[in-house]
């Protein structure tokens, strides 16, 4: 049960990485629109900035609901 309790944070950690480098590269695109005034840019940084933040709050609330599933 160790070794799946470990892959379950392992596995939150990895997700919430994910969607923090999502949410970097939104703001980087977001900032590339408002530098350039491309209103597509702009749109799709903050789409992507969203996006970030909900895969990270998938990964800090869903992901460690999988640990209380298995559990007998």
């Amino acid at each position: 049960m160790e070794f799946f309790t470990q892959a379950i944070e392992t596995l939150k950690v990895l997700v919430m990485a994910l969607g923090a480098g999502l949410g970097v590269w939104g703001i980087i695109n977001l900032l590339e629109g408002y530098g350039n005034d491309n209103p597509g840019a702009k749109s799709q940084g903050m789409k992507q900035l969203m996006a970030g933040g909900g895969v990270v709050l998938i990964g800090m609330n869903l992901i460690p609901l999988l640990a209380n599933l298995f559990n007998v």
